[in-house]
């Protein structure tokens, strides 16, 4: 053992503590104690503090693993904090609240940065956050690992490699019997006081560690709350083949190793540099390596996510993928989606979380049946104080709406619809890698050369997205590689939570304190309140999607384009969930590269996009009636004569949208005899065989031998022309 590193940076003071109260805060006072107890009293679905935190024990230990990720020919210790009720010396079996994190030497847990040794002088005399002060005297422990690599365990940290899930699991294993550690003075150590169970919490790092843990199915491991988790570094670093910038995983492990042994695991970094391969940003064995959605099927622990719906630092696809793996799988479950950035809830929403937090741990760690696991799944966030709830996310009515892109009408430059665009139009943009965001988005009624601007009219009524929209483009690019970008828009005043603000939708209030259960002169459980800010905007960019033109088929490799050549562009946005309202427009805005998030590419390519065969699938809730009548469409594609119904008939049997050539004669024949009549002006007839058309499509329909979306716009279209001609 390294006992003399251990010795001179973890000798823990046992130190007096004295509870602090303000007129504000919500604490357990000294003038109403409670009588200690050796099992867990319960009130009300949850655990009472009972247990003194003045008297609890606090300890250091360094448990074995077989890891040596700094190659010094030593297996890797990793330390861990410790805090438990004094009553576990005396029978009491605990279960433990566990945050591993990479922070505890510097940068720090939590709105204030909180840091193990605030001092520096060699001695862990804090316990970042509320955790230990909360739920040690409700009969928990808390454990605070130190990644491997970081703070006062050895080895060098890898960014989400296997090393730094593996420091975790040795502290889960060492709670279960498994394994050996060791006090600071060299003693083996057992964890005799504990239930075995463990639930892992943390936000950021400390949530994909848990993310991390839970995808290996850990024994012991009952829960995980990753807040604003990673679930695969390769979408941290990259997105469809872009990297966000250079030397992502190197630049982090550098940042976090611990103080001692930064030029010890250079090698190591720079190992990361090389097989990140920042060079074509493909998915590739290193990044495989670190993707737990993959390992979602191994998942045995439950699963609360909370996430920033406008993180972007770890961005809202590591929570929808990782949802919608463990939902494949059957996990249990619950989510909180935030309007927010990357910020946890006790700094905005706090009374609420930490009720639930505490409901959350007491049910899947103490087995108190409280009711938690009946309540809705999933609380989103609106706006201030506005939460909804859903039975699951995402919402169960929502629907993938094909919106085309359609060619300019009155005003608008471009404009979205369900019905077909039957003529071919053609739209041009040129790539300009130094267009910011604000040019993109600002001035959406003008023609751009850098980019293609697509509105609906003003809405009729409310929309509701829920989901992952996709962008499909067909389009040209006269150079061997592009990139592109799709961003959603809600334009409309309105006011709105200001995630882009400094503290990404929160403020800091500096004279407002509250606390949340017991505090020592040393470690306090009172926490700077913080509050929503919001501000009023004219727009709001709702979600964003990129692409590597060259990762048109796959991820995992790049193709050279062929110019001149078409393709079908596909990727996917961030996910979302989001009303568009009454009297705003949704506008979606095709651009090349952007600077404001991705590595520009410099080819400055110009893309020819086909519309009508480029689309967007747009999460719906109640599908395409809901978006139709809120921009004022029937769905169809308002003909004003028969031939252009005709054209339409043309389209979808181009199409294959009836299943054979006799059929599609009926079709076409039937529209022939109605033009005939039009052409004329025998208008009651051509009225008359229109309506016999309608039944004709039912026929076909009931059948199965038209497709459902070429008999809902060609019955609409029909139904339009009865309405023209019966108005003559």
């Amino acid at each position: 053992m390294k006992t003399k590193h251990y010795l001179k940076k973890f000798m823990l003071s046992i130190s007096l503590f004295v509870l602090i109260a303000t007129p504000m805060f919500h604490f357990e006072s000294a003038e109403h104690p409670v009588s200690a107890s050796t099992t867990h009293q319960v009130e009300d679905g949850v655990t009472q503090p009972v247990y003194s935190y003045t008297d609890a024990i606090k300890e250091t230990i360094y448990v074995e693993s077989s890891l040596d990720s700094d190659r010094d020919g030593e297996d890797d210790m990793i330390a861990v904090d410790i805090m438990r009720p004094k009553e576990t010396e005396e029978g009491l079996k605990v279960p433990a609240i566990m945050d591993a994190s990479p922070y505890y030497e510097s940068m720090g847990r939590g709105n204030e940065s909180q840091i193990k040794d605030p001092d520096g002088i060699g001695k862990n005399t804090m316990f970042p956050l509320y955790y230990d002060n909360y739920f040690v005297p409700r009969g928990y422990a808390v454990v605070l690992v130190d990644m491997g690599g970081t703070n006062n365990s050895n080895g060098c940290p890898t960014t989400g490699g296997y090393e730094e899930t593996e420091s975790v699991k040795v502290a889960i294993d060492w709670l279960n019997g498994k394994g050996k550690a060791y006090d600071q003075d060299g003693n083996e150590i057992t964890a005799d006081w504990s239930t075995g169970k463990v639930g892992m919490i943390g936000k950021s790092y400390d949530g994909t560690l848990a993310n991390a843990a839970a995808a290996q199915g850990i024994e012991g491991l009952e829960t995980i709350v990753p807040i604003g988790g990673i679930s695969s570094w390769y979408d941290y670093y990259r997105y469809g083949g872009i990297p966000f910038y250079n030397n992502g995983p190197g630049g982090l492990a550098g940042r976090v190793t611990s103080s001692e042994r930064v030029a010890q695991c250079a090698p190591v970094r720079e190992e990361m540099r090389i097989a990140s391969d920042d060079t074509t940003g493909d998915y590739n064995e290193f990044w495989d390596e670190r993707n737990y959605v993959k390992d979602a099927d191994k998942v045995t622990a439950s699963v609360f996510v909370i996430h920033g719906i406008n993180d972007y630092n770890v961005k809202a696809n590591h929570f929808s993928n990782w949802w919608e793996a463990l939902a494949e799988n059957d996990v249990p479950r619950k989510l909180w989606i935030t309007q927010t950035g990357h910020v946890d809830p006790f700094d905005f929403r706090r009374a609420e979380w930490v009720d639930t937090l505490h409901r959350w741990f007491d049910y899947w760690l103490l087995d108190i049946d409280n009711g938690i696991m009946d309540e809705p799944m999933a609380e989103i966030e609106r706006g201030v104080d506005d939460w909804d709830t859903e039975e699951t996310w995402p919402a169960a009515d929502a629907e993938q709406v094909d919106i085309k892109l359609a060619p300019a009408v009155e005003e608008l430059p471009g404009t979205l619809t369900t019905a077909p665009v039957i003529e071919e139009h053609t739209q041009s943009f040129i790539d300009n890698p130094r267009q910011t965001e604000g040019e993109m988005v600002e001035n959406e009624f003008t023609a751009k050369e850098n980019r293609l601007m697509f509105l609906t009219p003003e809405l009729t009524e409310d929309v509701r997205i829920s989901g992952v929209p996709k962008m499909n483009l067909q389009a040209i690019v006269d150079k061997a590689d592009t990139h592109l970008s799709v961003r959603i828009v809600d334009y409309g005043t309105d006011e709105r939570i200001n995630h882009r603000s400094r503290e990404e939708g929160i403020v800091t209030l500096h004279d407002q304190v509250t606390c949340w259960g017991e505090s020592s002169a040393e470690d306090s459980a009172c926490y700077k309140e913080a509050e929503l800010v919001t501000h009023e905007a004219p727009y709001e960019v709702v979600t964003h999607g990129w692409l590597d033109g060259q990762n048109y088929e796959s991820l995992d490799y790049s193709n050279p384009l062929d110019p001149g050549a078409s393709y079908s562009f596909t990727w996917e946005t961030l996910p979302e969930d989001y009303v568009f309202k009454e009297g705003h427009r949704i506008g979606v805005i095709v651009t090349g590269s952007d600077r404001n998030y991705i590595m520009t590419d410099s080819n400055q390519a110009t893309i020819d996009v086909a519309l009508g065969e480029s689309y967007l699938e747009l999460p719906v809730v109640g599908g395409k009636e809901v978006f139709n009548r809120a921009i004022g469409s029937d769905g169809g594609t308002s003909p004003n004569n028969t031939a252009e119904l005709h054209a339409v008939l043309d389209y979808f049997i181009n199409k294959g949208a009836i299943t054979n050539e006799k059929d599609a004669r009926a079709l076409k024949n039937h529209i022939t005899a109605i033009q005939k009549f039009e052409e004329t002006n025998q208008l009651e007839k051509a009225a008359k065989h229109l309506a016999s058309f309608k039944q004709l499509l039912n026929y076909q329909k009931d059948n199965d031998i038209i497709d459902s979306e070429a008999y809902e716009v060609l019955y609409v279209d029909t139904e339009y022309l009865i309405q023209l001609i019966e108005a003559l």
